[in-house]
């Protein structure tokens, strides 16, 4: 029996293990060149797959997930940009609130909608508190989500915005700088964010070398999600692994 998505992220946290979460589009991926990626990912270590997309305007998704599960043993969790995203054949999905916008409907009212279907899913269930910050461009969640974004250079906002959604329950924290975000999150904010909460911390959106990822981690952060980079570099992947994982635990930069 598979051990739960949510329980391998706190053991990982508590050992001080870093992971790395390869996040796949549907609308952006075919069988072939999905089959390289993992390959690269088993050779790699890859710790999750995390898919989904703020669209994902093709009918592929679970074509994806089940061409990932047979080819594959690395978990696979559903981060969806809508309720529409939710496919029984993952293995957990991040059931997301947007904390650091005042949107209501992706604070909670989507979910209401979305309820009855997610439990009949048979999906791990993880609470997750996620905040946009500011990458330096307009990007797709941003559009979607009608919220303005945390700004960069505001790690008290970001603090008391994590503090405040591990408090209301949430069991991770996600920041995430968004797809084709021209800058990605300063350490300092992962930093800040990183002291003052206990539940795990992801953070994603503009990393595109092993050296930024490398940083985060020593910041603060349990898991790196990687994703535009991959697209257009899949050979990445063994590389950012390497760097994730060899991020000495506990200690700060």
């Amino acid at each position: 029996m598979q051990v739960p998505v949510y329980q391998t992220l706190l053991e990982k946290k508590q050992r001080g293990q870093k992971s790395f979460a390869v996040l796949i589009d549907p609308d952006k991926v075919s069988p072939a060149s999905l089959d390289q990626l993992l390959r690269l990912a088993a050779e790699a270590r890859v710790d999750y797959f995390f898919v989904g997309g703020s669209l994902v305007v093709s009918n592929g998704l679970d074509d994806c997930i089940l061409q990932i599960k047979a080819h594959s043993k690395i978990p696979v969790v559903l981060f969806p940009g809508s309720p529409s995203q939710v496919s029984p054949h993952a293995d957990a999905l991040l059931y997301l609130s947007l904390i650091s916008g005042r949107n209501p409907e992706l604070l909670i009212g989507q979910h209401v909608i979305s309820a009855p279907f997610v439990r009949k899913s048979g999906l791990e269930i993880m609470s997750t508190g996620y905040m946009v910050i500011d990458g330096g461009a307009p990007t797709t969640v941003s559009y979607i989500s009608n919220a303005a974004p945390i700004p960069a250079d505001k790690a008290d906002i970001a603090m008391c915005t994590a503090m405040a959604g591990e408090m209301l329950g949430q069991k991770l924290i996600y920041m995430d700088a968004g797809s084709g975000a021209k800058k990605p999150i300063p350490e300092e904010m992962i930093m800040a964010v990183a002291q003052h909460i206990d539940v795990p911390l992801i953070i994603g959106g503009g990393i595109r070398d092993a050296e930024k990822a490398y940083l985060n981690c020593r910041a603060g952060a349990d898991v790196i999600v990687i994703g535009n980079a991959l697209e257009k570099d899949p050979g990445l992947i063994t590389e950012m692994a390497a760097a994730i994982h060899s991020a000495t635990p506990g200690v700060k930069i």
